[in-house]
């Protein structure tokens, strides 16, 4: 036996449902069981897995237990029900703490205000929102109300470069709203019962399993679409992501070594030659890093009136792919020399 946890399920006040989970292995074979004693008295055995897969095995152990918890069951013993998470370092303790916390205590009202700054102010800088602040961060300052500076960079997500250029405008928000908590926010943990925690970390595991699964799914599709040369909405339509998402995963592809130029020239093409050359003249002068500049310099305020500027922020960042193709082929060109 690699693994055995019990678990309970409350189905009145002073009675409980038992049951046992295990995983095995047997001359390279794994195996998952799990067992339940019913409302009439009966002990039902299940068989989750039984393979030589160890990641296979872990799929079925996790699908299964989710369920389990999800119908009322868990674990007797305050510990962690999957046998590869780790003990949390006391930071990222803290961090799930209060992002349960805060799914618990939700306060949706302040939270879509949260979203729609977020939203204005991606549009005014030119980012991706969660670039300016993440759901999750949005999430706790709505729960938490900082109400200083100092409260708001208690919040994990906020460090001093985001809390000096948006914490006056968040607090504006948050300082209307009356609070019941108070900082520092060493009381939450008290406030949190351990084996729900431990279930909801587990189910977190799952969901972020999920997500890396289907984002990996996405960007097949990404390449397959790439491939054949369809155009931005079409991508949009296939992989039904938001164009700027999009973006963001062709430039993560292009980071993972993804040959993207013959597909960013596509694109281009139509673009006017007049205009690209300005914006890489600008990407020389004022850098890569930020692209508002660059819009700034290819357009005055008076030649942007009628523009969909989302549409030139997008081939701004294909050509900001392209410009920093070309200073690393340079740079390696120096150190070759």
């Amino acid at each position: 036996m690699v693994f055995l946890n019990s678990l309970e399920k409350r189905v009145e006040e002073d009675r409980v449902l038992n049951a046992q989970v295990s995983i095995g292995e047997s001359q390279g074979c794994w195996y998952v069981g799990w067992q339940e004693t019913k409302e009439d008295g009966r002990l039902v055995q299940e068989t989750w897995f039984e393979g030589t897969g160890w990641e296979d095995m872990l799929v079925a152990f996790r699908e299964h237990l989710i369920a389990k918890q999800s119908d009322g069951f868990n674990p007797i013993i305050e510990a962690a029900i999957v046998p590869e998470i780790k003990v949390l370092d006391s930071r990222t303790e803290r961090l799930q703490l209060l992002t349960y916390y805060s799914e618990l205590h939700p306060n949706d009202g302040l939270y879509e205000e949260l979203r729609k700054w977020r939203l204005k102010q991606s549009s005014k800088e030119g980012k991706i929102p969660f670039m300016v602040a993440t759901n999750r961060l949005l999430r706790l300052v709505s729960v938490f109300l900082p109400h200083t500076l100092e409260e708001l960079r208690q919040l994990p997500g906020l460090g001093a470069t985001k809390s000096a250029a948006y914490g006056q405008e968040l607090l504006s928000l948050t300082n209307g709203h009356e609070r019941i908590t108070s900082f520092p926010l060493h009381w939450v943990k008290e406030t949190i019962n351990p084996v729900e925690f431990n279930s909801w970390l587990v189910q977190e595991k799952e969901s972020k399993r999920k997500s890396i699964e289907n984002k990996q799914d996405i960007k097949r599709k990404l390449l397959e679409a790439i491939s054949r040369g369809d155009g931005l909405e079409a991508l949009r339509e296939q992989t039904q992501l938001q164009r700027r998402e999009l973006l963001v995963l062709m430039e993560e592809l292009d980071r993972e070594g993804y040959d993207m130029e013959p597909y960013i020239e596509i694109i281009l093409q139509n673009v006017p030659e007049e205009e690209q050359a300005l914006a890489w003249e600008a990407f020389e002068q004022k850098g890569d890093r930020y692209l508002k500049p660059i819009l700034q310099a290819v357009y005055h305020p008076e030649a942007l009136e009628g523009k969909e500027v989302d549409r030139i922020y997008e081939w701004l960042r294909l050509l900001r792919m392209k410009y920093r193709h070309v200073q690393v082929q340079a740079e390696q060109a120096v150190e070759a020399g």
